[in-house]
């Protein structure tokens, strides 16, 4: 496995690799690697030649308040799981690397990004797609893995993609979770021991909501009152969106979808289905 710092390098690789015939398939992370991340590996694995990971903490994606220096970082551990899963290449520049001067282009995400966590978060989805257009241009990769877990970001990516014509396939990687439940995020590790033990809840209560959803009852409301008095957590938002237009037209794909802040994380997870059961 190589690992690879600079523009110029990853430029020169890319070049070499595309002349040989060679497909690329890119697993963008932002490091504290976890099972989610390595499915998406193999996956990638499965399906290309080569195989580019990308660890870069990205300042774009994160507003004044929130945890960019505290982001849990274990460059030793992430280096190994990414050899041992078969990456050919880690592309870890710096933020000085990524982002050599200030932008004078910007990226919005639009009205994608008015509902969810976007809603909460102003300009976090700028950023994501201003990292993830670098990452596309740089590798060229033929295909993108992204995890079902970060539904909203998928569904911009997507977005992005098909608006704008990249010349790559986005494929999806179903949410890893945990033998009770819980969605894998690097952010679980912020978690008190007790807030970990109610952590489970997020998912049973989306189960409970998307059975609601088909039987046309209020999901909504079905996970507010199966959350309340089992977290400790405050409810960010609970919402049934159309998918991925994340619109309140559902016709047949929907996502359930919601975030709890603990006292030291944040925890998203969703279920994306078809309202008519099917």
């Amino acid at each position: 496995m190589q690992t690879i710092e600079t523009i110029q390098e990853l430029k020169n690789w890319v070049k070499k690799t595309k002349e040989s015939g060679k497909t690329i398939g890119l697993v963008p992370t932002m490091g504290f690697l976890h099972d989610g991340h390595i499915s998406l590996v193999n996956k990638a694995k499965a399906e290309n030649d080569r195989v580019v990971m990308s660890i870069f903490v990205n300042p774009a994606q994160f507003g004044p308040n929130e945890d960019f220096d505290r982001y849990p970082r274990d460059w030793d551990r992430d280096r190994q799981l990414a050899e041992e899963v078969g990456t050919d290449v880690i592309f870890a520049p710096s933020v000085e690397e990524m982002y050599p001067r200030k932008s004078q282009i910007s990226i919005s995400a639009g009205a994608l990004a008015d509902v969810l966590c976007g809603a909460k978060r102003p300009g976090h989805f700028d950023g994501v797609l201003k990292v993830v257009t670098k990452l596309f241009h740089l590798t060229q990769a033929d295909r993108a893995y992204f995890g079902q877990k970060d539904a909203q970001q998928l569904a911009i990516i997507e977005s992005l993609v098909e608006d704008y014509n990249f010349p790559l396939a986005i494929r999806r990687g179903e949410t890893v979770r945990e033998a009770d439940g819980l969605a894998k995020s690097s952010r679980n590790v912020y978690l008190s021991e007790a807030e970990r033990k109610e952590a489970p809840h997020l998912q049973q209560a989306l189960q409970l909501g998307r059975q609601a959803a088909i039987e046309g009852r209020d999901p909504v409301a079905v996970v507010r009152n199966y959350l309340d008095g089992r977290i400790s957590g405050t409810i960010d938002y609970i919402e049934l969106l159309a998918y991925p237009a994340l619109t309140n037209d559902i016709k047949d794909e929907a996502i359930l979808a919601l975030a709890v802040q603990f006292e030291k994380a944040r925890l998203i997870d969703n279920l994306i289905f078809n309202i008519k059961g099917n």
